[in-house]
């Protein structure tokens, strides 16, 4: 697909966030979310990622804690599809992909789910 440049892609990032339930977003608790050209790597494999620890794997967990990341990489979900329509789709699978991991669901259990 053509590239859309930072500003347009964080917009549609922000647009598949307000269109998912309350019920999800809700329940996040320190999570900023995060867009960025590619992973460390340079690699154009990874669409997103949660950088955190998950909810199901939280001990004390207080004040003073440094956000978990939701991130979503451009340059990678932008390769991945054909056109504007998929890179929506796409935005949003990855966001409730990584949303879940937040939640402590696996990447079994996702795909489980048809989220893989």
């Amino acid at each position: 697909m053509q590239n859309i440049d930072l500003d347009e892609f964080e917009t549609l990032v922000v647009a598949e966030l307000d269109l998912l339930p309350d019920d999800m977003i809700d329940g996040l608790d320190n999570v900023i979310f995060v867009v960025e050209d590619r992973p460390e790597d340079g690699s154009l494999d990874l669409l997103g990622l949660y950088d955190g620890i998950a909810l199901t794997e939280r001990g004390q967990y207080g004040f003073g804690e440094m956000p978990d990341r939701i991130v979503l990489y451009r340059e990678p979900l932008l390769a991945h599809v054909a056109d504007r329509d998929e890179l929506i789709d796409q935005i949003h699978v990855t966001l409730v992909h990584e949303i879940a991991h937040y939640y402590g669901i696996d990447d079994a259990r996702l795909h489980e789910l048809g989220w893989g």
